[in-house]
């Protein structure tokens, strides 16, 4: 790259039924739920790299043999990319819910079943307004692992958010989503833009209802993965 010249800003771009396009700097890394003996998602597991081009193109249709890249596969079946998202911002579509506190914001549209929201007993809308602080604390934690953003909190007076702050990532989930870390913006080819969101979580199964984000159809539609880095 020639000295004068900066490098690309970091982002996704939603080509028109094709692939994710991915520009800039942004390590694409394996990423995977942890779960309990109980099956409760407690955590993510970060493993090794993906080798990538300058710009990589990520599969969007589910169907390529080379995955979790683009083989042009979703020329071959006419696939349907068609975004249908709401492209507003998520404190028009939020609800609150207050605690002890705190104040537990739900955005349920934006949901990618992924399920860091509940134990095997109750879920973080009922934890935040437990008079128990270490009931809280756990609620506080589960909602930073959910992956979409769909539940956030804030803490009074404050009413923005609180949003750790994270290195810019693209994590393949293993026969799942891609979880997008680190306020990476989102755009459509035509450059129309999303929101830009920490936590985000695009479908790569080509089923999704709210493309191009995940709504967790690949688990209805057992979407498989044989892809490792390389």
């Amino acid at each position: 790259m020639n000295e004068q010249e900066e490098a690309p800003t970091p982002r996704i771009v939603v080509e028109t039924n094709g692939p994710y396009r991915v520009e800039g700097n942004v390590r694409i890394i394996r990423t995977a739920v942890v779960k309990t003996e109980r099956g409760e998602p407690v955590a993510w597991e970060d493993g090794p790299e993906f080798k990538r081009k300058k710009t990589a193109s990520l599969c969007r249709c589910g169907r390529s043999s080379n995955k979790p890249y683009c083989d042009s596969t979703h020329e071959q079946w006419e696939f349907d990319g068609t975004e249908v998202a709401d492209r507003g911002e998520i404190a028009d579509r939020r609800r609150a819910f207050p605690g002890e506190g705190v104040v537990l914001y739900d955005d349920v549209s934006i949901c990618s079943r992924h399920g860091y929201c509940k134990t095997v007993s109750r879920g973080v809308w009922d934890m935040v307004a437990d008079p128990d602080p270490s009931v809280r604390e756990e609620a506080l934690a589960m909602i930073r692992r959910c992956p979409s953003g769909r539940i956030a909190y804030a803490i009074p007076p404050e009413a923005e958010p609180i949003e750790e702050e994270a290195e810019p990532t693209i994590g393949i989930e293993p026969n799942a989503s891609i979880v997008v870390r680190g306020s990476i913006p989102v755009v459509s080819e035509d450059g129309a833009p999303y929101e830009v969101r920490a936590r985000q979580v695009l479908c790569r199964c080509g089923h999704s209802g709210n493309k191009p984000f995940c709504d967790g159809s690949h688990a209805t539609h057992m979407f498989h993965d044989r892809a490792m880095p390389k």
